[in-house]
């Protein structure tokens, strides 16, 4: 797998293209830079899984190399906005694509729909708790399109290319949501605000129907995963991205971590030599839905500008 590399098996992303390296992981005390032979600019895609324990699926998490590229795309894109003000919209249309089997399985109320909406404004103003950033940005329902396939449902990842290019709505500032059967282990997955440009129409997030509020899902039911996903969409990295290593998720006031978090616990420090406790209730953790919190600062304003340099 081009990433890093975790054990265990879930079922997830189709397989990667042939001639992948596998990454190298730091062992345990070492707080080098992470390098590794994959291939630049090759589209990444950002999963959150209910077991950080077993392995990411194939492409569901970048590589070093990956997030180095996808900043510095970054990067260059803000050099003609430099001296402009930059500003979250005032609110984000999203469109929920709701993907069911014919036996009703997968069918998500239009309430719950509602309710996840409501889960993105709460935790995307701060919210849910007192360390949290408010970012600015505001979510506004704007359709949902209901869809009865059995074969999308249940195998939405094979079919996924073909799935978001007849579903998708809207340009780039128009979040789309698809909800469908993910399989054992995969919450969902989120493509980045730098690849919109080269694929339009397979820019989006992807949740477990049953992640949405009320779902169901064991420790993950609460809405999070859709806050999780929605990060990624408008650009930020796992906190745990480059484990110890400079410079991390690329955010200045998320403390180093080592590996994803699973649970909630409490003074966790999987990265002794650098600052601060691991940042577990972090939306960009994988921590299950109750321990759930937060954005900081730093995070709210690489939203903005990402926002501002892909999206605007």
């Amino acid at each position: 797998m081009c990433g890093l590399a975790l054990t265990g098996t879930v079922a997830g992303l189709p397989p990667e293209p042939a001639g992948a390296e596998t990454a190298r992981t730091l062992a345990p005390g070492e707080e080098g830079s992470l390098l590794e032979e994959c291939p630049p600019g090759r589209a990444g895609q950002a999963a959150r899984v209910s077991d950080p324990d077993a392995a990411v699926p194939e492409g569901g998490e970048l590589t070093p190399q990956q997030a180095e590229d996808y900043d510095r795309r970054f990067r260059e894109a803000l050099v003609p906005l430099r001296g402009q003000e930059m500003q979250a919209p005032r609110n984000v249309p999203v469109v929920v694509h709701v993907i069911s089997a014919e036996d009703g399985r997968g069918d998500v109320p239009q309430a719950r729909v509602d309710d996840q909406i409501e889960v993105l404004n709460t935790a995307f103003s701060g919210g849910y708790g007192t360390d949290g950033a408010d970012t600015g940005f505001r979510f506004e329902l704007s359709e949902t399109t209901r869809t009865v396939n059995d074969t999308w449902f249940t195998r939405f990842d094979e079919y996924r290319d073909t799935i978001r290019a007849e579903l998708h709505r809207g340009g780039a500032g128009t979040l789309n949501v698809y909800t469908a059967q993910l399989g054992t282990g995969l919450l969902g997955y989120s493509s980045f605000p730098q690849d919109y440009e080269a694929a339009p129409d397979q820019d989006g997030v992807v949740l477990s129907h049953d992640t949405l509020p009320g779902g169901g899902r064991d420790g993950f039911d609460l809405g999070h995963t859709g806050t999780h996903e929605v990060g990624h969409w408008l650009g930020l990295f796992h906190t745990f991205q480059n484990g110890c290593a400079s410079p991390g998720d690329y955010v200045d006031d998320t403390p180093y971590e080592r590996e994803a978090a699973s649970g909630c616990p409490v003074g966790r420090d999987s990265c002794p030599r650098k600052k601060g406790d691991d940042p577990v209730t972090n939306f960009m953790n994988y921590s299950d839905d109750g321990c759930m919190t937060h954005f900081t600062e730093g995070q709210a304003r690489r939203i903005v500008e990402h926002w501002a340099a892909f999206r605007s």
